[in-house]
Parts: C-alpha cells; sequence; structure tokens
C-alpha cells in the first residue's frame, strides 16, 4: 500500500464522506469481509487524482481503482451506475456498460449530477455508500487484486480493501471485459 498510513475505517468515520460512513457502519454487506479489512489513510486533497496520488504515495497504479460513473437514458429515464476498473485500464462505456445499463448510448454522468446523486466529492467518488439502485459494475481484475486503492468519498484521504469485498455490494456485478488496457 506505498507509503499511506491506513488505520480500521470504522475507527477514522471523519475520513469519509457521510454516505461512506453510514455504508462502513453498516458493513459487512455478506459477512464475507470483516469490517476491520476496510482501511483508510488522510493523503493530500491536491494529491486526490489518480497519477498524482499513486506517485506522491508510492502506489501502483495496478492496485488503484477507480469509480467511474456512467449515465444512458432508456425511455426519457436516465440510469446510471458505478463502474470500478484497475488505473491500468479504461471502462468499455460504448459497449460492455452500455448493455449493462441496457441503454442506446452511455457516456461519463456530468460531475454535478455524479457530485449530487452521491453526496461525494468529484474525484472521491467510490463504490461504498452509492444509491442504492445503482448498479455497481466491478471489472473482475479489480475482485483478483488482494488490496485496492479506492476514493473515500471525499479528496483528502483514500480506503484500501480487499477487492474481492467490492462484490460484496449491495447491486455489484462482477462484469468480465468491463475494461480494456489503458494505450
Amino acid at each position: 500500500m506505498g507509503t499511506l498510513q491506513t488505520e480500521p475505517a470504522r475507527t477514522r468515520l471523519d475520513l469519509l464522506a457521510p454516505p461512506v460512513a453510514v455504508a462502513v457502519q453498516g458493513w459487512p454487506a455478506d459477512g464475507s469481509v470483516p469490517v476491520d479489512d476496510i482501511l483508510v489513510a488522510p493523503i493530500d486533497a491536491t494529491l486526490a487524482d489518480t497519477a498524482a496520488f499513486c506517485a506522491a504515495y508510492e502506489v501502483g497504479l495496478d492496485v488503484s481503482a477507480n469509480c467511474v460513473v456512467v449515465a444512458g437514458k432508456r425511455d426519457g429515464v436516465t440510469r446510471y451506475a458505478a463502474c470500478m476498473i484497475l488505473a491500468t485500464t479504461r471502462a468499455d462505456v460504448n459497449g460492455v456498460v452500455r448493455r449493462q445499463l441496457d441503454v442506446r448510448k452511455a457516456s461519463f454522468a456530468p460531475m454535478d449530477d455524479a457530485v449530487s446523486l452521491t453526496g461525494m466529492e468529484y474525484g472521491g467518488i467510490t463504490p461504498i455508500g452509492l444509491p442504492s439502485e445503482w448498479p455497481i459494475l466491478v471489472d473482475e481484475r479489480v475482485i483478483d487484486s488482494k488490496y485496492v486503492i479506492i476514493g473515500s468519498g471525499v479528496r483528502h484521504s483514500k480506503i484500501a480493501v480487499p477487492g474481492r469485498a467490492l462484490a460484496t455490494l449491495p447491486n455489484a456485478r462482477v462484469v468480465p471485459d468491463l475494461a480494456r488496457p489503458a494505450a
């Protein structure tokens, strides 16, 4: 986990966005991952973006996972999903994600919508504590990771979590080939 100074997230709810703190307090979703396996570490908020974070805290891109909020419309209704992908990959938004949402076209959700709907800061959005009706699409490479570093809902901290824990979140679906290697 590089140079991050982690501690159990349940003991540092002040480092989490409110919906994330509520979800951590209700952890575990299915009992398979102990709450104390969910760790949090404070970081410099100016270094929250993936490349800067990984360089500053000596975290490999292969263990850093991004939560991408995607939207698409069907019958006039906007459908949202969160996609969990490793930082070494890019989500297949108009292929796999579009089909998972069952929409004609999918794209990254506008920043204002993502922030207001999640109650989280842009650049810190995480799958833990998302709206309950949203599917969480998790690339199988994320699940295969012993630990991944993800957002905490705010820019001034990060969560370290076993990859397999993300498959236990409400509405989570492990999706093969959700992402492709970044060019």
